[in-house]
């Protein structure tokens, strides 16, 4: 049997792609979920670039209506920013918060979600 450890590097344009979908395809591929020896457990270590990511499409009003959660950690340090704020300054978080949401929680999320590259 031949060994594919072979790191991949895939090359995603952003321009004109829904948000979701896009986020979909690359949680597959930093999975390893497209190779012939797909294994859950196992780390692939598949690069994703991505192009023109301020031309990704984002459906709906959600631009204007979705809110991202975080907190400082100090009482009172809830802090709500709008997706339009967090495009305008780095849209490709926007994407990063969509494919970690979608890999599973475990151990690997981490180094996967340090594999998404933006040109």
């Amino acid at each position: 049997m031949e060994k594919t450890d072979t790191k991949k590097e895939y090359t995603i344009d952003a321009k004109g792609k829904v948000l979701g979908r896009l986020a979909s395809e690359i949680a597959l591929i930093l999975q390893g979920k497209r190779r012939v020896d797909y294994m859950p457990n196992k780390d692939f270590q598949d690069f994703v670039i991505i192009q023109n990511i301020e031309k990704l499409k984002v459906t709906g009003k959600k631009m204007e209506d979705k809110i991202y959660f975080s907190h400082s950690g100090y009482l009172g340090g809830d802090k709500y920013t709008p997706m339009k704020v967090i495009f305008d300054k780095k849209p490709g978080d926007i994407l990063v918060k969509a494919v970690s949401g979608m890999l599973p929680k475990n151990r690997l999320r981490a180094r996967r979600i340090k594999r998404i590259k933006f040109e």
